[in-house]
């Protein structure tokens, strides 16, 4: 059978259609596979700034300084003590807590809890003596102290505290050059005022073994 000129011709319309295809496809196929190349040998996009102070597990294996409560054993400058009791403060929407230690030996301190923003901690030991407040500065053991801050809060007591349940405390806080701190309390109902010097504890000093419940 003889094949007309016109069949001869759409045979090769066709063969030349599968052609262009063929190298339409194998074009694009190059071109996913050259652009996949160069994704993968350009460098890494620098990761965003992060904070070298953050540490997640620190919390985990010293403890949570915030989460304190009567009956924890605390760790501090290799001296061991337990807590006695807490005092949950709050002035305005500033929260803050202070915790009274107590050795084996019967040394008693306060430590005070707060976040303004970063944590601080600060060791107190009651010192009689020192003048009181009355002024934006005084000398104390050969230090000149000034007033940082001043005000009055409530508080709820927890477990031991040497004060009533709740009640209200007007505070002087004052501070030094070489960063000591110097405060004075007085809790008007249960007729207690105190001053006392205080020491920054860094977290890296501090090692807290939560106690469960009984």
């Amino acid at each position: 059978m003889l094949v007309s000129r016109r069949d001869r011709w759409r045979e090769a319309a066709i063969t030349a259609l599968w052609i262009i295809v063929l190298i339409v496809v194998l074009v694009v196929a190059g071109i996913v596979a050259y652009l996949l190349v160069k994704r993968k040998s350009r460098p890494a996009a620098p990761s965003a700034p992060v904070d070298p102070f953050a540490d997640k597990d620190s919390d985990a294996l010293r403890g949570d300084p915030r989460a304190l409560k009567a009956g924890d054993i605390v760790d501090i400058f290799q001296q061991t003590f337990t807590v006695r009791g807490s005092l949950r403060l709050k002035e305005g929407g500033y929260q803050w807590s202070e915790h009274l230690l107590d050795d084996a030996r019967g040394t008693r301190k306060w430590l005070s809890v707060e976040e303004d923003p970063e944590l601080e901690l600060v060791l107190w030991t009651e010192t009689p003596g020192i003048p009181a407040p009355g002024g934006a500065e005084l000398e104390h053991d050969g230090k000149r102290f000034r007033l940082e801050e001043s005000g009055n809060a409530r508080y709820v007591g927890e477990a031991t505290t040497g004060l009533t349940p709740s009640g209200t405390v007007a505070y002087h806080d004052y501070l030094a050059e070489d960063g000591t701190r110097l405060s004075f309390e007085d809790f008007g109902e249960s007729g207690k005022k105190e001053a006392a010097i205080g020491q920054v504890v860094y977290r890296s000093a501090i090692m807290i073994y939560p106690q469960s419940p009984s």
